[in-house]
């Protein structure tokens, strides 16, 4: 079990792995490979062009002297060389154009896998999760994923291919000290570049660390307007943020002067081996080893390799830093799922529902257990409530009845089926719930209570909101069910949110109902009204009631006292007020808290 201290969304500290990072993003790539090739074909053949245009211009050079000039050569030299720097910029943007949907799918292919499976974790999770650093750590993420398959697929390649074509002609029709000088300070400036952009490597996850904490804070300062409100404490807050931009603008000056220095050695390693260069031709034009034409195409050979050198040490540093943001996005995809199907999961056959829970053990911390050998059973078409202390473990039976956690020992069952040899989807589709925090989308009124099965028709959405008693509030609405309920329902008060929460539950239409706390925001004679409807839709249904309220549980077929993980009492409303115990004790105290 997770430590509840740690940081899910914290990066692996191992180095970070190029290649299986690489051979992660290929099967999203593999889909579209057809595109892939033909976009390599182009930038290769953009290269070749590219390479091809100096030793054309050599001839054009050559040919215009004038103790050799012919006229009809030059203008097919010229043509040629006009057709070979069209078809350079032809290819490169034919390889932008086929390999666009290459991208932008592979994209959105992995950001989907990501929301997904961000889905598929459990609740634990979710509880240790910090929203806003995980949602600029996808953010990054996606970026970063664009760089990696453009850059390592579409661009090192090209680049190395140039080179060497660049080598070849130099070894081949010059003298070998000038591939030499090229060779040497091609390897300098790779050598220098991996090196500062590995010791860069722990700057920009700093950068990165430190934008994450400053957004997380931020958002959760904003979900939380209103505390920071009561508590009067902007300025702490701000003091609060202000440190962690002020962590984070260290970290990114720091990054920035990095990488200065790195540019800087960058240009000090090419202007050293573009001088030796055309120092070595020089002296041979002078000597007459060289023509004119010769020393040009050597100085457009190294201005042209100028260009792709210092986009591949981009490149790498871009590459670095992608691996570096898309390393966190990689580390949530690798979170295990506490709570999975089995490989032999059958569906929850249909209703009606019996609930067995047997000697049922569970605690969210090993030191601290909440569920102590519970064993007790709803049947079909029945209604039991719990009521107890809190933190007796009443809404945990909610939680393992969907499986947002498995039992640490028992079981529990419906319709005598285990419910960890079910479909979580099957499962979760028969249960229908009306928590006792209800926490809405930021959408209209009608999307939140459709929320319950998106496929319902607005008459039968419209039917779910009067039986929740929400037809006078909606009347008063200018927008009426179009009205959006803000930041996690934020513009509702709490009974109103419960209404809709009542809604969707209707809607969903399950064969099992929890009600959690159901009317706790509710005013009296608001709650009055809903519990003839709760009662009514209880009917025919297996219910579990979790309550605070004893009124709200008077009709129960059985009421069960929980206290520390046991149950204390069981039997009817009257059977307990009979037996004088703890649930008596509680209705009296609730009815003296009425009266005053």
């Amino acid at each position: 079990m997770r430590s509840i201290a740690s940081d899910p969304t914290a990066p692996p500290t191992s180095d970070l792995a190029f290649w299986p990072t690489i051979k992660g993003l290929l099967p999203y790539l593999w889909t579209y490979r057809f595109r892939v090739f033909l976009a390599l074909a182009c930038l290769v053949g953009a290269k070749l062009a590219t390479v091809a245009v100096p030793v054309i211009f050599k001839g054009i050079i050559d040919d215009l002297d004038p103790a050799q000039l012919t006229l009809a050569l030059p203008a097919l030299l010229l043509l040629l060389y006009g057709i070979l720097r069209f078809a350079s910029s032809l290819f490169a943007e034919l390889r932008e154009i086929i390999f666009a949907r290459v991208t932008q799918h592979a994209i959105r292919r992995l950001a989907l896998q990501v929301f997904q499976h961000l889905h598929a974790l459990s609740l634990r999770f979710h509880l240790e999760r910090q929203t806003g650093g995980i949602s600029r750590d996808i953010e990054r993420g996606s970026r970063a994923i664009a760089t990696l398959i453009n850059y390592t697929l579409y661009s090192i390649l090209p680049t190395l291919v140039e080179i060497s074509l660049v080598l070849g002609i130099l070894l081949v029709r010059y003298d070998p000290v000038f591939c030499l000088i090229t060779l040497g300070s091609l390897g300098a400036y790779i050598i220098f570049t991996v090196g500062v952009s590995n010791r860069r490597i722990h700057i920009r996850r700093q950068v990165n660390e430190t934008d994450s904490a400053a957004n997380t804070q931020a958002i959760d300062s904003l979900i939380n307007y209103e505390t920071v409100k009561y508590f009067n404490n902007e300025a702490f807050e701000a003091k609060r943020y202000d440190q962690h931009l002020e962590r984070w603008a260290e970290a990114a000056t720091r990054s920035q002067v990095t990488l200065s220095g790195l540019n800087l050695g960058q240009q000090a390693v090419i202007a050293v081996g573009v001088t030796l260069l055309m120092w070595q031709a020089a002296l041979r034009v002078t000597t007459g080893e060289m023509s004119v034409g010769d020393l040009v195409l050597v100085n457009a050979f190294l201005m042209q390799l100028y260009v792709p050198l210092n986009f591949l040490g981009f490149v790498y540093r871009e590459i670095r830093q992608s691996l570096t943001d898309i390393e966190r996005v990689f580390h949530l995809l690798k979170e295990g799922q506490e709570v999975q199907d089995e490989p032999t999961a059958s569906p929850l056959g249909p209703g009606p529902y019996t609930l067995h829970f047997e000697q049922v053990h569970f605690a969210y911390q090993a030191q601290r257990p909440i569920l102590k050998g519970l064993e007790f059973q709803v049947p079909a078409g029945h209604t039991v409530a719990v009521v107890g202390p809190s933190g007796a473990g009443k809404s945990t039976l909610a939680r393992l009845l969907f499986r947002f956690y498995d039992v640490d020992a028992g079981v529990l069952r419906i319709n005598g089926q285990d419910v960890r040899q079910l479909t979580q989807a099957s499962l979760r589709q028969a249960i229908g719930i009306v928590p006792q925090d209800t926490v809405l989308f930021n959408d209209t009124l009608f999307y939140n209570i459709q929320y319950g099965r998106p496929d319902a028709t607005r008459d039968e959405v419209l039917a779910a909101a009067h039986a929740a008693q929400l037809d006078a509030f909606v009347a008063r609405l200018p927008d009426g069910y179009e009205t959006r309920v803000g930041e996690r329902g934020l513009k509702l008060s709490g009974g109103e949110k419960q209404r809709v929460a009542i809604a969707r539950a209707l809607l969903k239409n399950p064969g099992i109902l929890i009600f959690d706390e159901a009317t706790s925001a509710l005013d009296t004679r608001t709650e009055q009204a809903i519990q003839i409807q709760l009662e009514a839709a209880a009917q025919g249904r297996t219910t579990l009631i979790i309550a605070h309220r004893l009124s709200t549980i008077r009709h129960a077929d059985e009421i069960l006292v929980l206290d520390d993980g046991t149950i204390i009492e069981r039997g009817n409303h009257a059977e307990l007020l009979a037996s004088q115990g703890v649930y008596a004790q509680m209705w009296a105290a609730q009815r003296q808290e009425a009266l005053n």
